[in-house]
């Protein structure tokens, strides 16, 4: 046991060596200046309990240690310190003798040297001067060069001459500057240089600016002599052509060379035209001064900033044709818009080609074309726009005309125009509905100037002139005397010239078009078959509807219609004869005039066939039948009389009409007055019918089969036109003969003497009648005969109604 716990027991003597090792080495660090006191101090407080006190100890321990050491070294060096200054102390008044020796040998020397050093500095500072002197001779002979270049500059400048000033500043910091760099009037004369450049720069530009202003101003009478120079580049080339003789159908629009000039001599039999020759030679050079273009190039080249200048040209120029293509609202208004706008685009394209072809990549091809392109569109947006408000067709016609100058003008400066000749295509159309409505207007006034009679002509003279006008052709009438009538009215002879002339009025157009002859023949058809189709058909319609337009008038369009459905072979070959274009060619467009023709004349045919019935109508309203009347007055109506009257004596006008015109006319109207005095049998407000009023009315009918029989107009094969009253005759006959034994038995038989009877019909007026025989007299039940009579009716309306029903069960 006292073992074991004796082997427990740390060995003292090793704790102490630990213990005086770990506080040695925290005083070491302690005394060291380099490590930081804060770790060790804490890691002396952080070890042990009771460490601090430890440590005080071994701290006070360590400073006697020091403390003894100190004393040990200042007893060992104290003798030798008192020795050291017991003989700095003899020495001092050596040294004092001595300073006083030197001080007085000085002042002695300093009297004796001081007329030498008065002479000696005179020669220095005259050696001095002089060497100032040399050098500033030198300095001056560097310098003066630098001076006189600069002084050349600012002549330059004064001049306005800017290239050879920025040569000349190109020297200055190259060559002079540099070689004396080091004077301050350098330093600020090369600080001045740049901002030198910026105000050339800048002077530039603004000669620039104003240049371009100028040509803005100027483009328009730039344009208009390229203009006129192309115009009479093709006066001179279709001269030339007809000089020749060359059977070309395809005007030639190319121009020789980039600027269509040189044309002198063409017209040179007058002064005028001389004066015209001279303008002729006058390009884009010759009305602006592109001087400040080149010079600003060249500044800007020297510069090294070409870029930015053909940068900012080509974006002051697109600007610049963004506000000429930009047209005023008015333009469509007057040709002279329309000139201004082309002559300024045809000035700007011209100065761009002008500046392409004298500078050097100022601007490109490929820079042109974009802006070309870039306005072509703008162009043909805003000529499409504008072209749309023009209703006067000479308005575009000139448009169209300007716009083949505007595009041969820039063909010649190498622009393509292919798309201005499509878009005239475009305007060609709008040039043709312009056409359309001014014709509508000439043929409304042409037939409200119409008599709508033939026309009269009293001698040769007068047939001849009517027609030279109209192709008409008649071997009865031309052997006929004079005075006569031509069948026609006198508005067929000027409708057929007017046709001539918008044929021409078209052909106007389709010239320098470049198309070929057929292409133009093409076109002419197309136009012709629009004013025939539509403008004059549309008149003719409104024509036949007009209210006022009666039947004489009626049959003497029909008439008219015919003649100018004959004369349309003659505009055909009258086509033919402008275009040289043969009529058998396979693509040849027909002129429709033979249909517009034939439907108007059947519109009036209709409408003939409209007014007789109205006409009809108006005489039935004036009937005034006494339907209760006891028996007849033995003669036909009034009205009716004169109806067939008005009927004759219309018919008698219809003698021109083709014969079936005539006949369809006259059977139309004999089935309305047939249909409408049916009618008036059974209308629902007549509630009665005498007897006497059923022979009445027989009368009138009777006169109707007589003049049906009378053969109003020829033609009429046997009783064809009595058959329109045959439903008439039949119903009345029944109730006249009062056989209905025989109508009742023969009922549905094809033999039937009352076939086109209806039982409806019949039961209608029987009942009419039936009433009228209750009504009638108040003793009639009193006699034998009228109660007889009155039961049959009674026994024939109950078989009627049968034979009503069957028909409706059968149906």
């Amino acid at each position: 046991m006292e073992n074991k716990a004796m082997k427990a027991l740390p060995d003292p003597p090793e704790e102490d060596d630990r213990e005086e090792k770990v506080y040695g080495n925290v005083l070491a660090e302690l005394e060291s200046v380099d490590l930081p006191l804060g770790t060790t101090l804490r890691s002396v407080y952080d070890d042990q309990p009771n460490a601090h006190k430890r440590f005080m100890e071994k701290l006070d321990a360590r400073i006697r240690n020091h403390d003894r050491e100190i004393e040990k070294m200042c007893n060992f060096h104290h003798q030798g310190f008192v020795d050291a200054i017991t003989e700095l102390l003899k020495v001092r008044a050596d040294a004092e003798k001595l300073m006083g020796q030197v001080t007085d040998t000085n002042q002695r020397l300093q009297e004796a040297g001081r007329e030498v050093t008065a002479q000696t500095e005179e020669v220095i500072r005259c050696r001095l001067q002089q060497r100032n002197m040399a050098t500033t001779v030198e300095k001056l002979q560097l310098c003066i060069p630098v001076l006189e270049m600069y002084s050349k500059l600012k002549e330059q400048l004064e001049s306005k001459r800017y290239y050879a000033a920025l040569k000349t500043m190109e020297q200055l910091e190259n060559v002079y500057i540099p070689r004396v760099s080091q004077y301050r009037f350098c330093q600020i004369m090369a600080e001045t240089l740049p901002k030198l450049r910026e105000e050339i720069k800048e002077i530039s530009m603004s000669d620039l600016k104003d240049f371009l202003e100028s040509i803005r101003k100027h483009s328009d009478k730039i344009g208009e002599t390229a203009m006129r120079q192309a115009q009479q580049h093709r006066t001179f080339i279709s001269a030339m052509q007809r000089q020749a003789s060359l059977g070309c159908t395809k005007p030639l629009y190319s121009l020789n060379g980039r600027t269509p000039t040189q044309h002198n001599g063409l017209h040179g039999d007058d002064g005028a035209e001389e004066e015209e020759s001279e303008e002729e030679v006058l390009t884009a050079q010759d009305l602006v001064d592109f001087s400040p273009v080149y010079r600003c190039l060249h500044i800007y080249a020297v510069l090294g900033d070409r870029e930015t200048f053909e940068n900012y040209y080509r974006k002051q120029r697109k600007k610049q044709a963004r506000l000429v293509l930009q047209p005023q609202s008015n333009m469509h208004e007057t040709v002279e818009g329309y000139r201004r706008y082309f002559n300024q685009i045809v000035g700007f394209f011209v100065v761009e080609d002008h500046i392409l072809h004298a500078t050097q990549g100022l601007v490109t091809r490929a820079f042109t074309d974009e802006l070309w392109n870039m306005a072509l569109s703008k162009i043909i947006a805003v000529l499409r726009t504008h072209s749309s408000y023009c209703s006067d067709p000479d308005l575009v016609l000139e448009l169209k005309n300007m716009i083949v100058i505007f595009a041969d003008t820039l063909q010649g400066y190498g622009f393509t125009v292919n798309r201005l000749f499509d878009l005239l295509f475009e305007i060609r159309d709008q040039y043709n509905e312009t056409l359309l409505k001014k014709w509508a207007l000439v043929f409304r006034e042409i037939f409200e100037q119409d008599n709508y009679s033939p026309i009269p002509v009293e001698t040769e003279e007068e047939y001849r002139s009517v027609i030279s006008r109209f192709p008409f052709h008649d071997a009865d009438i031309e052997k006929q005397p004079f005075p006569k009538k031509l069948p026609m009215s006198q508005s067929v002879p000027q409708m057929y010239t007017q046709v001539k002339e918008f044929i021409y009025a078209s052909l106007k157009f389709s010239e320098s078009l470049h198309r070929s002859s057929t292409e133009i023949d093409d076109m002419l058809r197309k136009s012709t078959n629009l004013l025939l189709t539509r403008t004059l058909s549309g008149c003719l319609q409104n024509l036949i509807k007009k209210p006022h337009i009666g039947l004489t008038e009626l049959v003497q369009i029909i008439i008219n219609t015919t003649h100018l459905e004959q004369a349309c072979k003659y505009l055909e070959d009258f086509i033919t004869n402008i275009t040289n274009v043969s009529p058998e060619t396979i693509h040849t467009t027909r002129l429709y005039g033979l249909a517009t023709f034939k439907d108007a004349r059947h519109a009036a045919e209709g409408e003939i066939y409209t007014k007789l019935n109205q006409k009809i109508d108006e005489f039935i309203q004036l009937a005034d039948y006494e339907w209760g009347m006891a028996e007849s007055d033995g003669r036909a109506s009034g009205y009716l009389m004169d109806l067939i009257n008005f009927l004759r004596s219309t018919f008698q006008v219809f003698t021109h009409l083709p014969g079936k015109v005539a006949q369809t006319a006259c059977m139309s109207a004999c089935k309305h007055l047939a249909s409408s005095l049916m009618q008036m049998l059974l209308d629902p407000d007549l509630k009665q019918i005498s007897l006497g009023a059923i022979q009445q009315f027989n009368l009138d009918v009777i006169q109707c089969e007589l003049f049906a029989s009378s053969e109003p107009v020829p033609g009429f094969q046997g009783d064809t036109l009595q058959l329109a009253f045959i439903d008439l005759r039949q119903l009345l006959d029944l109730f006249m003969v009062w056989d209905w034994s025989t109508y009742l038995a023969d009922y549905g038989q094809p033999t039937c003497k009352y076939l086109r009877v209806n039982p409806s019909t019949a039961l209608a007026l029987l009942e009419k009648m039936k009433d009228t025989s209750k009504k009638n007299n108040i003793f009639s039940q009193f006699r034998k005969n009228d109660r007889d009579k009155q039961k049959l009716i009674e026994t024939v309306v109950k078989q009627l109604r049968s034979l009503v029903n069957g028909m409706s069960q059968h149906s």
